[in-house]
């Protein structure tokens, strides 16, 4: 029965993942069923995560925690944002995995598997509704803003080039400078 056959599919690969040992460095996530090993970050993405660390935690009259590489469990997957927004103390007392339920907004930078941040990561934010997305897309070299999760995907899309400015919505409230991912 396919339908019996699919849930144990998936714990099957969920538990092989909470068993995988990856090497110091990288990264395991869990991605519609899929288990992908990233490599650590080169220097650009490193630049582009302190880029946009540094304007949120100085251009918004709110406080907020980011995290880098916090576990996120979504009805997706295990995914590890390169950033995720939340209230302060928002993950005081979790595990390693957390539930993405209270994140205010994630952000990925395209590295090895553009892919994944572009189409699977998104459904998996959406799917676990997550106010808004960010992903910082390297290799098309555009900044793009998703909000208004619904279902598995976003309903709003707002896209500047690198070096346009790009308005983020409160809580946040201040528009994000681009031009240095030129």
């Amino acid at each position: 029965m396919p339908a019996v056959e699919h849930p144990l599919q998936q714990q099957d690969a969920l538990r092989a993942f909470l068993e995988l040992d990856t090497p110091p460095g990288f990264k395991a996530e869990l991605i519609e069923g899929e288990i992908v090993v990233t490599p650590p970050p080169d220097g650009s993405h490193e630049t582009a995560f302190s880029l946009l660390n540094r304007q949120f935690m100085r251009k918004t009259d709110a406080e907020f925690d980011l995290a880098g590489n916090k576990g996120l469990i979504t009805p997706k997957g295990r995914y590890i944002p390169d950033g995720t927004i939340s209230p302060v103390g928002h993950f005081e007392n979790s595990d390693s995995w957390a539930p993405a339920t209270g994140v205010l907004l994630v952000f990925e930078i395209t590295s090895t598997n553009p892919g994944k941040d572009r189409g699977p990561k998104r459904h998996g934010y959406a799917a676990a509704d997550i106010p808004c997305y960010l992903l910082v897309d390297r290799g098309e070299g555009t900044v793009t803003l998703f909000t208004g999760p619904e279902g598995e995907d976003y309903i709003t899309r707002s896209q500047v080039p690198f070096g346009k400015p790009l308005d983020l919505p409160a809580p946040f409230s201040f528009t994000l400078d681009t031009a240095p991912l030129r």
